[in-house]
């Protein structure tokens, strides 16, 4: 079931999805957080670590998950996800290394890696999924065309993800990784709640078919319409067609 909220500004989408966020830290005793990498987040990301730094919000006993993480690079690669991750959050909270998890894509043996990623999110009831979208309708990693049933594997990327992540990488589609590790869908569907941030004209198309297409593996995101509780927060750009 899909609470959509439109606001005006990125700011304002930022300030909303933390109020979620922030509705789960304050009623949970140390929930485990799924977090997301990409530009949707960083807002949210800064508002917690505002709220950390003014009212003492603690994560010292909270167990972290992220969502992906690129095959080929190594943890210290200025584009990796954990690289990402410190510099836009865990560098600014009081969250332990320990308790930090980021998929690893630069292991010998990614299925392992894969698996044993899978073993230890399942060991753990996610309170709050973080998401972003992309404009091909993907979650986490996950392309179109990956399974509904699909649990942490390696994903190749398609042309257009590569392409829509290359600004990152010099603007050279050369530098960006072919396939990453990621949560699958049935694996992002277990957690109890999901907060889902967009903005852009971008990503109107992908919204479109999340919230009112067909539930469709054409559109990943769509499995979406089959969780109990996602809040969409939105930019009146990115809510355009629906």
């Amino acid at each position: 079931m899909f609470n959509v909220i439109v606001k005006d500004t990125y700011e304002e989408v930022s300030a909303e999805a933390f109020k979620v966020m922030k509705g789960v830290l304050d009623s949970q005793k140390d929930p485990v957080l799924g977090l997301a990498t990409g530009s949707s987040p960083v807002g949210l990301y800064q508002e917690m670590i505002k709220d950390h730094k003014e009212n003492g919000t603690s994560y010292k006993n909270i167990i972290t998950f992220n969502l992906d993480e690129y095959c080929g690079i190594p943890r210290d690669h200025e584009q990796s996800y954990w690289t990402f991750m410190h510099e836009n959050l865990f560098n600014f909270i009081d969250c332990p290394e320990e308790n930090i998890h980021v998929p690893q894509g630069n292991l010998a043996d990614e299925e392992k890696a894969a698996a044993d990623y899978e073993a230890a999110l399942a060991s753990h009831e996610v309170a709050i999924q973080v998401l972003g979208i992309g404009s091909d309708g993907h979650i986490a990693f996950n392309e179109p065309g990956c399974p509904f049933d699909s649990v942490t594997h390696i994903m190749p990327l398609t042309e257009q993800t590569r392409s829509d992540n290359a600004r990152f990488f010099d603007g050279d589609i050369n530098q960006v990784p072919k396939t990453a590790i990621t949560q699958g869908l049935a694996s992002i569907m277990r957690a109890k709640k999901i907060v889902l941030i967009a903005t852009g004209a971008n990503k109107a198309e992908a919204v479109k078919g999340m919230i009112n297409g067909p539930k469709t593996t054409d559109c990943p995101a769509s499995i979406l319409q089959d969780h109990a509780d996602v809040t969409v927060v939105l930019d009146k750009a990115a809510a355009s067609l629906l």
